[in-house]
């Protein structure tokens, strides 16, 4: 979800060519929802295994890496840690609308429906411990460095971007730049021609660059007030915001009144919102780790083998193919490695 930045940030068309040889860092809680949803098959069941565990996380994760990293971009795994308390709100709203959806999914099966009820088990996917050990487990046997985080995966990535350990963020949220991170990437995994959602009408999606510095010096703003700016829209920590204000208004109002303890005493129910500020700090201190390696290794094309194949029922070929094309991305980097020494 996030904030949405995006009718006032300015961003940059770029190619894949752009990114060829750059780190990138990804938050894999998002990246593993978003294959548990939308890998299902026509009634909306996920993959499985002969043993009834699902797959779809593994199929997503692993086959969007190499497509990546076949390309020449290097990416990083981050999963979250312990969510703040104050986004407690916001993950039992999340979970109502799962329970919900697994009601109206099951009565869509009954009728036989089952367009509708592949649209609502996209809403029913729950990231389980042992989906989340798995994927740790795929990415170390393809040489793919994973960092967890002791809170939320975006702040850790930022801080890594920040720092100049990786150099871009890959998000379709613009809460990184909140974050500190100093590039963001967005649609990453999504460019080309798309059907938008529930319509027979489609765009051109472009890769994009965001660069926070670039932002701020256009919309004349530091990050502090772009934070501030970003809790009147709302976040993941106060979802809704302030009602009748949007991206444009925010902007202007965070411009007059300088911060946002002095904007909210110019807002109707600008009282009583102390815990404002707390979230103003989880952007602007986050919980981060300085305690992480970033090491890309040759993948363990047999242990990868094992573990897909022989555990969990993914076709042989088909993953011994993709991991030819992550190899053959493995010489293009050392080619270009040794090609600098020279």
């Amino acid at each position: 979800m996030g904030v949405d930045l995006g009718p006032i940030v300015e961003r940059k068309k770029i190619s894949f060519e752009d990114l060829h040889g750059k780190s990138i860092a990804i938050d894999c809680y998002n990246a593993l929802y978003q294959f548990l949803a939308t890998i299902r098959g026509e009634a909306g069941e996920p993959l499985m295994d002969r043993s009834g565990r699902v797959t779809s996380h593994l199929s997503g994760l692993f086959y969007r890496t190499v497509n990546l990293m076949e390309r020449g971009v290097w990416v990083a795994y981050v999963f979250d840690g312990e969510p703040p308390t104050v986004k407690e709100v916001e993950l039992k709203r999340r979970m109502r609308i799962k329970e919900d959806a697994v009601i109206k999914y099951e009565e869509a099966i009954r009728r036989g429906a089952l367009e509708e009820a592949r649209r609502y088990a996209q809403m029913t996917s729950k990231l389980k411990d042992e989906m989340v050990e798995d994927a740790k487990r795929l990415l170390d046997s393809m040489g793919v460095p994973w960092i967890q985080a002791p809170s939320e995966g975006e702040a850790q990535a930022a801080h890594m971007v920040s720092k100049n350990d990786l150099w871009a963020v890959a998000s379709q949220d613009y809460d990184s730049l909140l974050f500190g991170a100093s590039r963001l990437i967005r649609n990453l995994t999504v460019t080309g021609r798309r059907k938008l959602p529930g319509r027979e009408v489609y765009v051109d999606v472009d890769l994009e660059l965001l660069e926070l510095n670039k932002i701020l010096k256009i919309l004349g703003v530091t990050r502090e007030q772009l934070v501030d700016l970003a809790i009147l829209l709302g976040t993941d920590y106060n979802p809704g915001g302030f009602k009748g204000v949007g991206p444009k208004t925010a902007l202007k109002l965070i411009r007059e009144g300088g911060d946002l303890a002095s904007t909210l005493k110019t807002l109707p129910a600008g009282e009583g919102l102390d815990y404002l500020s707390e979230i103003r700090k989880l952007f602007l201190h986050p919980k981060v780790t300085d305690d992480y390696k970033l090491e890309w290794r040759k993948p363990d094309i047999e242990a990868t083998i094992n573990f897909l194949c022989g555990e969990r029922d993914f076709s042989e070929r088909r993953v011994r193919n993709a991991l030819d094309r992550l190899l053959r991305g493995w010489v293009e980097r050392d080619r270009s490695t040794l090609e600098k020494f020279f």
